[in-house]
């Protein structure tokens, strides 16, 4: 029997809320909807984003994490699944604790730094994953940990000159000069002083006397270096300081974030993309959803003349489109705007696939841009029970339906074969809507999807 992974709970909510108007069936902030994601490292490389997450288990009462997760995105609206290309079971050393960790490129790699518990001496210890690839899969490049004082959240930051810095810390803020080999480091580790000048005044806690709690982030901007970090807890802001070189001194800033939404947890990643400003940062907006099951969302943000910060406030509808959608290119069935009920898997042909598809899941594509117009619509499917069909709606759940494909029975849920129907009104651009229907359990999976033009 097939049996559901992962949200089942997003399906029994959403599903229920299905053919309302799409202002209110479903938002596009958080934008990974399929799991909960929590801690987002942001890269951007060759034109798309990557977005690197944690994943919070259904049902965690505590930070219940085994894998860490990877999507991309070139317009910021419409996300690809890539799966888990490392888990703790990546590092013969690790045994738990898969938490918060930040992706970096350099020398042709890809280096992945995380925090997880020594099987050895039971405390945390950040390892060092490499990768050719930006999606992996990704290898423990060590065997053992890189640094190991007990303290998380590594950030990296790859200064103009080419030396790499990797910081972390949590309750106390740490760096280390790391070699050009991004594996090994100069030096020791150093403790950055936590001052109330450096990083704000934490009242109510004489052990800690600063703002700074956790998830520092660092990066240049226009000769100046940002740390913005995850500020008291608890229930925890985003706040920054800025400095003159990359190991201070620091000076506090102020609040980027403000506490806000239902988790007591938050972690900031910020990067520019095609000529705009993006902060990322977790919530738990998911239906279930809270300090335990944290949701990715974004926000799109201009700085202030001076350099400043504005604030910044946790919306549903998250970040605008950059550009469109060609739908006359195949497209990833797990490329996904927002959705209701499916969930992703990998595919026996590689990559990812949707499936766990029941009568009235959808998924929606954002900025599709069809021109003249598309006849046709192919997609690649499996099902081990009788099928269904894949409607195609522009604009809403209950707008114009342009096609209708027929899912057959293929024998397994890993059987791939092709379906294809004509479409009739797709011209412009539009938001689609692909809304699966059909039977009682289990329908179909799809691995991609193509319209096809005169």
């Amino acid at each position: 029997m097939r049996t559901r992974r992962g949200v089942a709970w997003i399906a029994g909510v959403l599903c229920a809320v299905a053919m309302l108007p799409v202002a209110t069936a479903n938002a596009d902030n958080p934008i990974i909807q399929t799991i909960y994601t929590a801690d987002p490292a942001p890269l951007v490389h060759n034109g798309r984003v990557y977005l690197y997450t944690g994943h919070d288990e259904d049902g965690s009462t505590n930070f219940t994490m085994r894998e860490w997760r990877v999507w991309s995105s070139a317009d910021m609206v419409n996300w690809t699944d890539h799966g888990s290309p490392l888990n703790l079971a990546s590092f013969s050393w690790a045994d738990a604790n898969a938490w918060a960790g930040q992706v970096v490129a350099r020398n042709g790699n890809f280096y992945w730094y995380v925090p997880m518990r020594s099987r050895s001496t039971g405390a945390m210890a950040i390892g060092v994953a490499v990768s050719s690839s930006p999606t992996g899969p990704f290898r423990d490049a060590l065997g053992h940990p890189l640094v190991g004082n007990g303290e998380i959240d590594p950030t990296v930051f790859i200064d103009d000159n080419g030396q790499a810095y990797l910081y972390w810390g949590n309750p106390r803020l740490w760096f280390v000069r790391l070699n050009t080999d991004m594996i090994s480091f100069s030096g020791g580790p150093t403790q950055i002083p936590l001052t109330t000048a450096g990083f704000g005044t934490r009242t109510g806690n004489p052990s800690r006397p600063t703002l700074f709690e956790e998830g520092p982030w660092v990066y240049k901007r226009n000769g100046l270096y940002y740390l913005v970090f995850a500020a008291r807890c608890c229930s925890e802001f985003i706040a920054y300081s800025t400095g003159t070189s990359p190991t201070g001194p620091w000076t506090f800033r102020g609040t980027i974030m403000p506490t806000q939404g239902s988790s007591f947890t938050n972690h900031p990643g910020v990067i520019d993309f095609n000529g705009s400003s993006y902060f990322f940062y977790h919530n738990g907006a998911l239906p279930g959803g809270g300090g335990f099951t944290r949701s990715v969302a974004v926000e799109r943000f201009t700085y202030n003349a001076d350099g400043t910060f504005p604030t910044i406030t946790m919306t549903a509808a998250g970040a605008p489109q950059v550009g469109t959608l060609n739908p006359y290119v195949q497209q990833e069935a797990e490329t996904i705007a927002s959705e209701s009920g499916v969930e992703t898997e990998r595919s026996s042909e590689g990559g990812m696939n949707v499936g766990w598809i029941e009568n009235g899941d959808w998924i929606k594509v954002k900025g599709v841009a069809f021109g003249a117009g598309a006849t046709s619509f192919s997609a690649r499917v499996a099902s081990a029970t009788g099928g269904g069909r894949i409607e195609l709606h522009l604009d809403s759940l209950g707008g114009t339906l342009v096609g209708a494909c027929t899912v057959p029975g293929t024998g397994g849920w890993q059987s791939w074969r092709d379906v294809s129907c004509s479409v009739s009104g797709a011209t412009g651009t539009h938001d689609v809507y692909f809304r699966f229907t059909g039977g009682s359990g289990f329908l179909f999976n799809v691995t991609w999807w193509r319209f096809n033009a005169l």
